[in-house]
Parts: C-alpha cells; structure tokens; sequence
C-alpha cells in the first residue's frame, strides 16, 4: 500500500503524516491488518528495538471522587462494586511497589483518585516515594493525582517523581460529552504545569467511548502538540454503574488500528497499551506489542489485569524481551530535548529514575499513564479498566444495535493494594 510506505518512511524520519493519512489507516479493512501492523512495527522497532516497558499501578486512594467523569468506576455516585478506601500508608505502598518491581516492572505509577491533590496530600506522597525509594532506589516513579496546583509540580519532581500521568482522553469538540465537572482546558494545564516543572509529561486517551474517528485523530495530533513523552492508549470498559456502560464498540482488530495511527503519529515516544487490552485485544494481545513498546504488569486501579507472569509469557513467546533497569527507554535525542527543556534529562535517560545511571525514557504510568488511572480530575485505566459484577460464566450478549457485549470478560480487583491479598505482579 502506497499509504503504508509513506507512513513507515515518515515514521522513520520522525515526521509527522497528515491527518488524512492518520483516518486512512483507521480506514483501512481487516484484510490490510496485518500490513497495517507490520508497518507500525517497522517504526518501533527503528525507535525502540524489541524492548516492552513494564509498569506497575499501585491504587493509593480508590473510589469516592467528587469528579463525574462518565467512563470512571471511581465516578461520583457509582456503584460499580469496586474497593473503595482512603490512603495507603508509605509502608503499604512500598510494600505494593516492591511486588511490582520483583515482576520486571521498571516504573511504579502511583495513582490516587480525585479531582486533584491538596497540599497535605503532596505531603503524603512524598513519604510514600521515600518509602519505596528506601526499598527500590533505581524505580522510576510516575504520579497520576489529578489536576495540579501552582507548585505543585515542583514539589513532585523535588520528592523524586520522575513523570505526570493526566489524560486528555479524548478531543477537545467532544469533551464536554465525557465530563462536565472540569474542562479540556484544566488538562492541558496540568499537563503543562507538569512539563513546565520538569517533570516527563505522560498523557494519552482513550478509545470506545463513541468518539468519532475524526476524534481520535484530533487527540492524537493534540498530545503531539503537548510533548508527551508517554501515550497510554486505554481502551473503553464499559461496566454497569456508568452512563458507558453500553458502549461495546471496540474490536480486537480496530483497537490495532488505533495503536497503529497513534504510533505512526508519536514514531519515537513511548506509546503504551494502557487500560482494556485484555478485554479489547483478547488473543490478539502479542500483535500489539509489535506497535507498542510499552504494557502494564499485572492488574490494574480497579479491576483484575491477566497474571503477571502471562505477561512475561506473552513478551517472551512474541519475541521481545523485557526492558532492564539500566536501559534508556527513549532514543538518545528525545532523551536531549527532555534535557534542554529542563526536564528528567539526559544523565537519567531522559526521564528515568532520578538517580539512575542510564535511566529510563519518559513514559506514562496513563496511562498510563500512568494510563487511566484516577478518577475525574485525574487520570484515566481506573474508569477503562473498570469491573463489572458479571460472573465469569456469563454468556456474552448483544445490545439494540447489535454490539457484542463481554462484561463477563471483566473481574473487579480484590487483591493487592488495599486489601490483605497478594499482588497480582
């Protein structure tokens, strides 16, 4: 296809396509998939070798968010039978991050639901960076907290933070439709705000909340603009308690198509395939992980994520290899821009651990990234990742329109983090 090798020359070359070609590829038919992939794999190979960045969510704070955002489990007044509890403790989210390290992760993403943090709250986290800090000195730390205040983000980055998760989620035309308690505007700033203090900003979207595809070209093309150095791609979860909650309109062949385009549109950032990729990409998980370079370990904010070990399976069998502690994740000259821009710089791999020798690239926990994280004001695979109180027998079934729906694909997280159940790492 003479669209596909001008993609993969431009990607190759760092140029940014068109948005005519970026619908095309959203455009194109199941028999042009695997073409579609394999030119998206040319270019992360070129960037980011064979290489797949493990992160690990730690949920500090879950459920009971003022925030209204319409594809969130954490959403104000959901019932959607998740755990719900205040803060860890610094020696409880130490404990969590120490059983995601142990399974390969190289960042921990430290998500709290909420419209965004007060001051008592930073305060917090940074006892909670310094307790894992103490067990696991060479982790790169991703927050993802919500909307930020002035000097907020310098208070991060002085604690030891190394990213900032928060989503766009979708486009500007079609915000208002997800949430109505704050704007597009407040993310941009807080992505901003993030940028601004040094911090890798690390924000992404999330796809199957019926946008058009127009949409997701302009949030793409969006994040383009902010600098992200991290995209986590969500996939929608559309789970009982949410105004989402009928939206099953993704396939495993389309959610390939939008990791596609995005890559085509970030060819040298890390794009992460955040919330929903068990539940969208099924059996089609390992293509994937030819078009991104990067995947959450193990379970996710608010429901059950595949075993920890399935993943290392999953990357081992598909021929990529899990990226070390002492590798860069970004390429030499992304890492150079971060440096001049005052952010996580060259000497810590352009936005890895603060103190480690090669460092790690810039990344998203949104999802993620730390994905999609927190709820409302935060970010986004708490609300994409989201549970549903289907039983795992349960047949899947059709709506009105004839979309297929799988809710019994989804399990609520009820071990780890706020419970007395191992981790799933």
């Amino acid at each position: 296809m003479d669209l596909l090798d001008t993609l993969i020359a431009k990607g190759l070359n760092r140029e940014l396509p068109t948005r005519e070609e970026a619908l095309a590829v959203l455009a194109t038919t199941d028999d042009q998939l695997l073409d579609v992939v394999a030119a998206a794999g040319r270019v992360r190979r070129q960037w980011f070798g064979r290489r797949v960045k493990l992160n690990y969510l730690v949920n500090l704070k879950s459920g009971l968010c003022p925030e209204d955002c319409s594809y969130c489990s954490q959403r104000l007044g959901a019932d959607t039978g998740i755990l719900k509890y205040t803060w860890l403790k610094p020696d409880q989210a130490a404990e969590a991050a120490t059983a995601g390290v142990q399974g390969g992760a190289k960042r921990v993403c430290l998500v709290a639901s909420g419209r965004g943090p007060t001051d008592r709250d930073i305060d917090r986290v940074t006892s909670t960076i310094a307790a894992i800090k103490e067990q696991e000195p060479a982790v790169e730390i991703c927050a993802c907290l919500g909307l930020l205040s002035d000097n907020q983000a310098e208070r991060l980055r002085a604690a030891g933070v190394d990213a900032y998760n928060h989503n766009l989620n979708t486009s500007e035309g079609t915000y208002g439709d997800i949430t109505t308690t704050h704007t597009y505007e407040d993310r941009v700033d807080t992505v901003q705000k993030a940028h601004g203090a040094g911090l890798s900003a690390c924000s992404g979207l999330i796809a199957g909340m019926g946008e058009r595809p127009e949409d997701l070209v302009d949030v793409v093309f969006a994040l383009r603009e902010l600098g992200s150095d991290s995209v986590p791609v969500n996939f929608l979860i559309p789970f009982e308690g949410t105004p989402l909650a009928k939206e099953w309109h993704l396939t495993p062949q389309h959610c390939l198509r939008i990791l596609a385009m995005v890559r085509f549109v970030h060819p040298d950032v890390e794009v992460r395939i955040a919330g929903g990729r068990e539940l969208h990409l099924r059996t089609l998980q390992p293509l994937g992980l030819h078009i991104a370079n990067s995947i959450f370990l193990g379970d996710y904010l608010t429901s059950e994520g595949q075993a920890g070990q399935a993943d290392l399976d999953m990357i081992k069998d598909s021929g990529f290899e899990v990226e070390g502690q002492g590798e860069q994740t970004l390429p030499r000259h992304r890492a150079d821009l971060a440096e001049q821009a005052g952010g996580c710089g060259a000497a810590a791999g352009g936005c890895g651990g603060h103190g480690e020798a090669s460092g790690g690239g810039c990344g998203e926990a949104s999802g993620g990234g730390c994905g999609s994280h927190a709820a409302g004001g935060g970010c986004g695979p708490c609300g994409e990742s989201a549970p549903s109180t289907a039983s795992a027998g349960k047949s899947a079934t059709e709506d009105e329109t004839g979309n297929e729906l799988r809710s019994d694909l989804v399990r609520v997280r009820l071990r780890g983090a706020g419970t007395e159940l191992a981790p799933n790492a």
